[in-house]
């Protein structure tokens, strides 16, 4: 799909997103790919992610989760297995 998506509530994703995602809390599932930015309080990814995360809670990348780019949040939690390539900015 390309194009924005916003929900309140939790949003799973299981398919292929190019845009800006928005939630209370993001899914990306085992078989989701995202490109683009996603803004939550809580983002879980276990498939894959390129862009920027924005997370007002937390950022968890499982242990098939890999992440390129940007992540800005106040806590991460990584697994192991878990892959990640780019910046941190850790907030307060």
């Amino acid at each position: 799909m390309k194009g924005d998506l916003r929900s309140d509530g939790i949003l799973r994703l299981d398919g292929v997103v190019e845009g800006a995602v928005r939630a209370d809390e993001v899914i990306l599932s085992e078989t989701a790919s995202v490109e683009g930015e996603v803004f939550a309080d809580k983002i879980i990814v276990v498939g894959k992610a390129k862009g920027t995360l924005r997370a007002e809670d937390v950022v968890e990348i499982r242990e098939k989760g890999y992440v390129t780019g940007q992540i800005i949040t106040k806590r991460l939690v990584m697994a192991s297995g878990g892959k990640f390539d780019g910046r941190i900015e850790m907030t307060k």
